[in-house]
């Protein structure tokens, strides 16, 4: 390729718009990576140990990007994440906020361990969103900030009490964070899935499917893809689109 000013110009990561995405090598986070890539982004694909589903996701997008492995939970691992994107790719240009964890248990029984390490997963998205801010978007006055929360954090469910807390905070999260940055050009939402076709959903009986199945207006699950396509639009085409939580559930909760 040539510049306008004559000279060659390479082809690299640097060239292309760069996302990272928390837990992007399974589910949710699998769909988004296969979208973004498909919309000419380099994807940085972020697991904790599921390096070979993350591998496999690699491979479908055709090497279009990189493995990121870090624990959320680890301050010291974010941080080196966050230097391997800057060396391999220079830049972030979208930031989408996925993994978690979910520990199903109620209040009375749940021992404080449990809850701390469900409430560290909100820590870990706090700490990775603030230094992609600082090394990369505010520099460039740009960039996208997609948080993956849930239907819960709004309807509540029985036995998820700090999930629950954790994605409802994800939502406040995005509209505070959203008002922080006011003219920076940098836009701040939270997708918002209902019940979805993953491999967790996938471990429940007939029984408790159907149970939710009758939750929900449309008569199914949601898939993958359906939560990545509203992400793919976020981090794209929607530009007058800030603070905003946009359910994707099939109209068991409109909020």
């Amino acid at each position: 390729m040539i510049s306008s000013n004559g000279n060659r110009k390479h082809l690299n990561s640097q060239d292309r718009p760069v996302a990272i995405i928390t837990g992007g090598g399974t589910g949710i986070g699998a769909a988004c990576s296969r979208a973004l890539s498909q919309n000419g982004f380099y994807v940085g694909i972020h697991f904790r140990n599921s390096r070979e589903s993350a591998h496999q996701v690699l491979s479908e997008i055709h090497g279009n990007g990189c493995l990121l492995q870090a624990d959320m939970n680890d301050i010291d691992q974010v941080e080196r994440m966050v230097g391997v994107i800057q060396e391999k790719a220079g830049r972030v240009d979208v930031l989408v906020n996925n993994a978690g964890m979910c520990i199903n248990e109620p209040m009375v029984r749940m021992k404080m361990d449990s809850f701390d390490s469900q409430r560290s997963v909100l820590r870990g998205v706090w700490y990775l969103t603030k230094r992609v801010l600082r090394v990369f978007m505010i520099k460039t006055s740009s960039g996208r900030i997609i948080n993956i929360s849930s239907v819960v954090g709004h309807t509540g469910n029985a036995g998820q009490i700090p999930y629950t807390m954790e994605k409802a905070g994800m939502d406040a999260m995005t509209r505070s964070l959203s008002k922080e940055l006011w003219g920076r050009n940098i836009l701040v939402n939270s997708v918002s899935p209902g019940f979805i076709e993953t491999d967790m959903t996938k471990d429940l009986s007939e029984e408790i499917r159907q149970q939710i199945v009758r939750q929900v207006p449309l008569g199914r699950m949601g898939k993958p893809e359906e939560v990545a396509d509203v992400v793919s639009f976020l981090a794209g085409s929607g530009t007058y689109i800030t603070g905003s939580v946009i359910h994707v559930n099939g109209g068991m909760y409109c909020g």
